[in-house]
């Protein structure tokens, strides 16, 4: 199909975007009713004509590529022309803006999304099967069928997790930008003076303590957040590059728990780190004079987009942690007291590493409690606090474990990096330990407690 729809007379250049959520079901992906008949055979597969909207779809036209090529889910109707309900019904299908033979398909925009942010691609609304083409002279949406029938949602998950990987990437990098700028502006910002000064000239703000505990956050996020997303690339690498078979299976299966945790931790935390910056620059932040508000804009997407952070703690809690048991989790549970128990040897790590210590205890009496519920509900109902403070969890030990190697250059005296980029890195790790781990107990306290104050407070009280 690729080789098709790249033609030299038809496209020099090509992308294609991802067709899931409908007008009237966002993620709930069961519901949707774009339809897919039958259209015969040819060369690439079995043909359909699609008939639907989709809603949502990043890039969904534009001039930049010559061709698109939509990857659609829809459903195809049974004898009696009925869609069946649920996820198990969707398949997927290649749907080209341009056919290889040149027709222009039955694929409109329908509409543009005006975004917040991300401003720099459009977001649109699609019609399929609309009839303002007629390709072949007949209505629809001309489409071949990706692999066998029921199997769409699948098929489009293995895209959707690397689409996932790279929410966190883009939150990762907007959290660093955003830090860099508070640290030039709180070195270059003069303003006021430290307690007790009467007089003489102002200072840089980055002498304020609370100026510094803001930069502080910022490095810690930006720190963790990018940890978070190149442990799961190496995952990913060491998922088809390691050596074993068992190897390979277990970075699988420890890339899918974390997916969740790449895509959310950076994307939320990311948002807290632009605040801060928008706070540090102080008037100026919220103008466009300066960059930060863009950044804030842009960034706030990424909580939404491929998987709100709701569906990625129902992800966490149902699939990842109580499909399998727990299985995977503690195997990752015990790389991290491996690490705990390494650093509390060192001295300059030992209260980090009892933080960290502290946050795995409560992290796994949850997961005791998520595993012991007899109720899908009321385990899900969870699932965005056991997501935040499973990330926080992550963050730590991947920062505990920067930490320990920044101590082992400096005991060792190496001059690969300054030493105040590697005391840099202790002090994050610690500030992190002590202003944030703690805050794992908060998430999972009603966990482990077992309330569901969530679920049975009657909808009148809201």
């Amino acid at each position: 199909q690729k080789t098709a729809f790249a033609e030299p007379q038809i496209a020099g250049r090509m992308m294609g975007t991802m067709c899931l959520s409908e007008p009237h079901a966002g993620s709930s992906l069961g519901d949707i009713r774009t339809r897919a008949i039958a259209d015969g055979e040819d060369a690439l597969g079995q043909r359909f004509r699609l008939f639907g909207n989709k809603m949502w779809i990043s890039a969904g036209d534009h001039d930049v590529t010559d061709n698109l090529v939509h990857l659609v889910l829809a459903k195809i109707p049974n004898e009696n022309g009925e869609l069946a309900e649920g996820t198990q019904a969707i398949s997927l299908f290649a749907v080209p803006k341009k056919l290889p033979d040149g027709q222009r398909n039955d694929v409109v925009v329908s509409g543009l999304n005006h975004k917040m942010g991300y401003r720099g691609i459009p977001n649109t609304a699609l019609n399929f099967g609309e009839g303002k083409q007629n390709p072949d002279g007949k209505v629809g949406a001309v489409g071949w069928l990706v692999g066998q029938a029921g199997q769409g949602l699948p098929q489009m998950f293995h895209m959707m997790n690397e689409a996932r990987t790279s929410v966190g990437l883009a939150g990762a990098m907007l959290a660093c930008r955003g830090y860099q700028m508070s640290l030039d502006y709180a070195r270059d910002r003069v303003q006021g003076r430290l307690a007790g000064v009467r007089g003489g000239g102002q200072i840089p703000i980055i002498q304020h303590a609370d100026v510094r505990r803001l930069l502080l956050t910022q490095k810690a996020i930006s720190l963790g957040a990018l940890g978070v997303v190149l442990y799961s690339a190496r995952l990913l690498d060491d998922e088809k590059t390691a050596e074993t078979e068992e190897a390979r299976t277990l970075a699988a299966e420890k890339l899918a728990l974390l997916t969740p945790v790449t895509k959310t931790w950076p994307s939320e935390w990311a948002q807290l780190s632009l605040h801060h910056a928008l706070q540090i620059h102080g008037g100026s932040g919220y103008t466009r004079d300066f960059e930060v508000e863009l950044l804030y804009r842009d960034n706030r997407l990424n909580p939404i987009h491929e998987g709100t952070t709701g569906i990625q703690g129902l992800d966490l809690v149902g699939r990842k942690i109580r499909r399998d048991r727990g299985r995977t989790f503690h195997t990752l549970a015990a790389d991290i007291r491996a690490t705990v128990g390494t650093a509390q040897k060192n001295e300059l790590l030992h209260d980090s590493a009892n933080f960290l210590s502290d946050a795995l205890d409560a992290t796994e009496r949850a997961v005791a409690a998520l595993l012991a519920e007899t109720d899908d509900q009321s385990a899900l109902a969870h699932g965005t606090p056991f997501l935040f403070a499973f990330g926080h969890l992550i963050v730590g030990w991947l920062l505990l474990d920067q930490a320990f190697e920044a101590a082992r250059m400096l005991a060792g005296g190496e001059d690969h990096f300054p030493p105040a980029f590697l005391e840099g890195r202790l002090s994050t790790c610690r500030f992190f330990a002590e202003t944030e781990l703690p805050k794992v107990r908060v998430w999972l306290d009603p966990i482990i407690a077992g309330s569901r104050l969530v679920l049975s407070m009657p909808v009148e009280q809201f």
